[in-house]
């Protein structure tokens, strides 16, 4: 039986400028079956989103493909096809559900319009007919209230909504494929679940095909058929999904399978790509928790947050983002904070920074309450409690060299003499998180995501502080380049005695990091222990609710 789609020796390269060229796809060629799911993986710059991407030619205009390229739909060559064939293809035969829905929607329309105008396109339903078939959908996907939610706007529906928006106006026209490009990445584990269930639903409903874009390999593992693994644009390995876990035989795919964190072992470094690659000996040896001091670091009690909210002309609610929330940091050891959006957690550590204040409890350090300190008096203690955020894309002053990031807040600080002895430690840091000297005079345009956050710690440790908040600090790195961070976390741990409050809805990360776990659900903690007790001996529902939803495909695999 032929393939749905075939994939043919595509080669796709870039123009950068009138003399610069640069090749990101090398003879690339896969099928997707009818009624399947076939997975690409690889790390960002792999070439997987562009191969998908030419499946429906939504490629840069400055992007080239080779003559000999060819990707065939049920026999015929969309590469020769015409753009008005391709635009009639597109959402009807070929959707694509993309990785970031706030981007992919448009903020002016509602959601209900949005679905709504995919139907009159191309199956021509009146707008009577194509908002009752878009209530439909959005029943379909699982979005609560969906009569009233037909008339929200994007910005109104929280990430996972979106993405099931998303979802809706991709299934609308029961198309024979969807590109899932990254689709769960930014969610919630339980949210990531309810959508790939979903998916799975709508799969055997509809008999569509899925080609699945992801760094996630336990995801991987769990819905894949088919499994291609991708390198510098080129296909390292490529299977049955069962035989790509169990019995890799790419040196490549075997590191992407190893530097994952898992749950049932714990070693002191993760192993990295290079590592698996040049056949380094790998760490065995486990990573035992940190000792409790005797005074905690920082204390913190009764801490609340409240937001007011306004719900009409003359009335206004309260929203308790966080409840009497109490725990202890020490110093050496790290703190993991899991819970979903909305849950909380980031909401403690911007307090925990005071870059939000608290409206309730105390945050005792060193005998003094952090709480109640007005900005100025605050700023003596800014130094000692940084905070790594999620973006590194967002965290840093685009127009700003690397030096001057790192050089600015000692010079506000009064750290070092003068600018020179300033440049010469903010040297030091570059080569300490693991950069080149020769990237002193970089922006941060010029290096990927990883180097980025590599360069949010080197402008934490410019304070010298003692705490250190890490939120969702590696939720947005690929697998390989995530090891690599958390490794460089844990090495500055241990030789600055570091104290790391560790937030993230990536429970393996969590469990890998922390010596302590606070489990947050609607803003209260429900649940707290030692990383071991908690996951191997869940006590709360919302626990169980949370661990049940860990993707468990590496895991059973290994």
């Amino acid at each position: 039986m032929n393939p749905l789609i075939s994939v043919q020796d595509l080669r796709v390269s870039f123009r950068l400028s009138k003399t610069e060229i640069t090749e990101a796809v090398r003879g690339v060629s896969f099928d997707v079956p009818a009624n399947s799911t076939v997975a690409l993986v690889g790390e960002s710059g792999s070439g997987k989103s562009v191969s998908a991407m030419s499946i429906v030619r939504l490629l840069p205009e400055n992007a080239m493909l080779s003559p000999q390229s060819k990707i065939l739909y049920n026999g015929r060559d969309l590469l020769g096809a015409p753009i008005e064939d391709m635009r009639r293809l597109r959402g009807k035969d070929i959707s694509v559900v993309f990785q970031e829905p706030m981007s992919s929607l448009n903020p002016v329309f509602t959601v209900g319009e949005q679905i709504a105008e995919v139907l009159r396109i191309h199956l021509g339903l009146s707008a009577r007919q194509a908002l009752d078939r878009a209530l439909e959908l959005m029943t379909e996907v699982g979005i609560p209230n969906p009569r009233e939610r037909l008339k929200s706007y994007p910005f109104e529906l929280s990430g996972g909504q979106q993405q099931r928006v998303m979802i809706a106006m991709a299934i609308a026209c029961e198309p024979k494929l969807l590109i899932a490009d990254e689709p769960t990445t930014a969610l919630d584990v339980t949210v990531q679940r309810q959508i790939m269930d979903l998916l799975a639903k709508l799969q055997q409903r509809q008999k569509m095909s899925i080609l699945f874009i992801s760094h996630d390999l336990g995801l991987v593992g769990e819905i894949s058929s088919q499994v291609v693994v991708m390198r510098n644009g080129e296909v390292r390995e490529a299977g049955d999904v069962a035989r790509i876990f169990n019995a890799p035989q790419d040196s490549y795919t075997q590191a992407l399978l190893a530097c994952r964190p898992r749950l049932d072992t714990r070693p002191r470094r993760l192993p990295v790509i290079d590592d698996i690659m040049n056949h380094n000996p790998i760490i065995t040896e486990q990573r035992h928790c940190a000792p409790i001091s005797d005074a905690p670091l920082v204390e913190v009690k009764g801490l609340g947050k409240d937001y007011a909210l306004k719900t009409g002309l003359f009335k206004r609610s309260v929203f308790s983002a966080v409840k009497q929330a109490d725990f202890s940091l020490y110093k050496g050891r790290t703190l993991g904070v899991v819970g979903e959006s909305g849950s909380g957690k980031t909401t403690i550590g911007m307090m925990l920074t005071r870059l939000t204040d608290a409206t309730a409890g105390s945050i005792m350090f060193e005998g003094v309450d952090l709480a109640q300190l007005s900005a100025a008096q605050m700023r003596v203690y800014r130094s000692r409690i940084q905070i790594i955020f999620q973006n590194p894309y967002a965290s840093l002053n685009p127009r700003f060299t690397v030096g001057q990031i790192l050089i600015e807040p000692m010079r506000i600080h009064g750290i070092g003499q003068n600018d020179d002895e300033r440049a010469r430690l903010a040297l030091a840091l570059i080569e300490k998180v693991g950069l080149g000297r020769d990237d002193f005079g970089k922006y941060p345009h010029e290096f990927s995501g990883g180097q980025r956050q590599r360069i949010a710690i080197a402008r934490c440790l410019t304070m010298k502080p003692e705490i250190i908040v890490c939120d969702e600090s590696v939720s947005a790195l690929d697998v390989s380049v995530q090891a690599t961070v958390l490794n460089l976390l844990l090495d500055l741990q241990e030789e600055f005695g570091l104290t790391y409050m560790f937030i993230s809805h990536d429970l393996a990360v969590v469990k890998y990091m922390a010596d302590e776990i606070l489990v947050m659900n609607e803003g209260r903690i429900v649940e707290r222990g030692s990383s071991e007790e908690i996951y191997a001996r869940p006590q709360h529902p919302y626990t169980q609710h949370l661990l049940g939803a860990i993707p468990r495909g590496l895991v059973a695999a290994a």
